[in-house]
């Protein structure tokens, strides 16, 4: 009830001045014109004074009913020209009009209106900060998982472990927007640890930092299961802080130890030089996904090199593999020193095999490897042991067989393969192969020895003309 008297009143106060302002003008100079002409000008033709004054009086009514109307429309071209103000962009210009009348209440309405829409354009302003700053965790975030999308391929592609702990390290950088990453390593339960890899501009200097830290603080570490931080929020002990900050010149860096079987065998750092910085929490737990991806890498490594030990035979031909027929004729060797025995060792190679390969392409070439293998297999006896050493190189170890019986079984193998690629109508495709004997004790007394020396009689045959055997 108060409000719609307040607004009546507010009403009633501009359009009194508007009907004040027209009375002023137009009706009572209008009556006044009107009751001098028909009393004084019309009967009688001249002018007097109480008529000049009335005329006066008259003009003068009018002139204030002008100024009156004049201040109403200045007041609302005054709140016009203040909302175009505001239109044009200016929130923050501010009306200032008394409110009196329907003009103020105008003014007044536009600047509570103003105000709610820059607290709308500051909402709004915050708002697209936020976004930004999501925007940015979400780049940050795909990065990651690309990062880690590439590191999970090489490592299923069984790629060098070193190229994949170059990428590793690399993308890591990418943490934080931090000016250096790096990797420590260290030999066995050895506390000292060194730069392996480190990305970055100017790292030249960390490939020859060492960083001794004792097994005590690396246990301390791991049962508490947190990183190094040396930030504005963090501080190290003063004993490894010293060490990071002075070798490895940063002010700030934030590292995590990479485990294997329980030990801290690496670890794996971020940093830079920033006055005012802190990690936060989420660059912790990133930084900890690539140093599992690391343990994956060096696990899967460890696993490739044990199984390579472990296999025997050679895919291609299912012949014996180089880390058998080395380990055989050595026991081998033994046996006949003990036995005073010989044993004969034959190194057998393809002749001009790169050539055959480039020729006929690498499937045409792993056939013909394949029937040569076969070849050499069907040639000795179930004693003997025959082997793929090299691309187009067999072995054959001979317990009990001398230089003599060997250089024989190699001529024997020589002629059947000249003679079974004898057949092919394309003379680029006959295939020859020379061969280098070796025998215990006459070249040598260890596996080594044996293979070294035939290896220089497979060379002899080479120089020969190929297609030989020599020894």
């Amino acid at each position: 009830m108060k409000k719609n008297e307040k607004l009546s009143s507010g009403t009633r106060g501009l359009r009194y001045k508007l009907r004040i302002a027209l009375y002023l003008m137009s009706v009572l100079p209008l009556l006044v014109s009107i009751y001098l002409a028909s009393n004084y000008i019309l009967p009688q033709v001249g002018l007097k004074i109480d008529i000049v004054g009335s005329l006066g009086v008259s003009v003068l009514i009018a002139i204030i009913g002008f100024f009156v109307i004049k201040e109403v429309f200045d007041r609302i071209l005054s709140v016009v020209s203040e909302a175009k103000l505001i239109a044009a962009g200016d929130i923050h210009h501010k009306i200032e009009m008394p409110r009196e009348d329907e003009v103020g209440d105008l003014g007044d309405a536009l600047h509570q209106l103003t105000l709610r829409i820059r607290d709308n354009m500051d909402e709004l302003k915050n708002y697209g900060e936020k976004t930004t700053e999501i925007n940015l965790e979400i780049q940050k975030r795909i990065l990651v998982l690309s990062s880690l999308l590439q590191i999970s391929s090489l490592i299923s592609q069984g790629a060098h472990l070193d190229d994949i702990l170059k990428l590793t390290v690399e993308k890591s950088r990418f943490i934080a927007s931090s000016e250096i990453s790096y990797l420590l390593f260290r030999e066995d339960n050895n506390p000292v640890f060194y730069i392996k890899i480190a990305d970055g501009a100017n790292t030249q200097y960390l490939s020859k930092v060492n960083i001794k830290i004792h097994e005590h603080t690396l246990n301390n570490f791991a049962k508490t299961a947190k990183p190094f931080i040396m930030d504005k929020t963090n501080a190290l002990p003063e004993d490894i802080r010293a060490v990071f900050s002075e070798q490895l010149r940063m002010k700030n860096t934030l590292a995590l130890p990479i485990y294997m079987r329980g030990k801290v065998t690496g670890i794996l750092g971020i940093g830079n030089n920033r006055e005012i910085f802190s990690f936060a929490k989420d660059d912790w737990e990133l930084l900890d996904i690539f140093a599992k991806q690391i343990a994956i890498a060096i696990e899967n490594d460890l696993l490739m090199h044990r199984i390579e030990k472990l296999e025997i035979k050679d895919p291609l031909t299912g012949l014996y593999n180089d880390t058998f027929i080395h380990n055989r004729l050595q026991e081998e060797i033994k046996r006949a020193i003990t036995y005073q025995r010989p044993c004969a060792y034959i190194l057998l190679n393809i002749d001009n095999f790169q050539k055959y390969r480039q020729n006929f392409g690498s499937l045409q070439a792993e056939s013909t490897l394949k029937r040569v293998a076969n070849l050499v297999r069907d040639s000795v006896t179930e004693i003997d042991r025959v082997g793929r050493v090299g691309d187009n190189d067999f072995a054959i170890v001979l317990p009990e067989r001398n230089k003599r019986q060997a250089q024989a079984i190699a001529e024997e193998i020589r002629k059947k393969i000249g003679f079974s690629f004898n057949e092919e109508t394309d003379a680029n495709k006959r295939i020859t192969c020379s061969a280098g004997i070796s025998e215990n004790p006459l070249d040598g007394i260890e596996a080594e020895e044996l293979v070294t020396k035939a290896k220089e009689s497979l060379g002899l045959a080479k120089k020969q003309g190929k297609n030989n055997v020599a020894s």
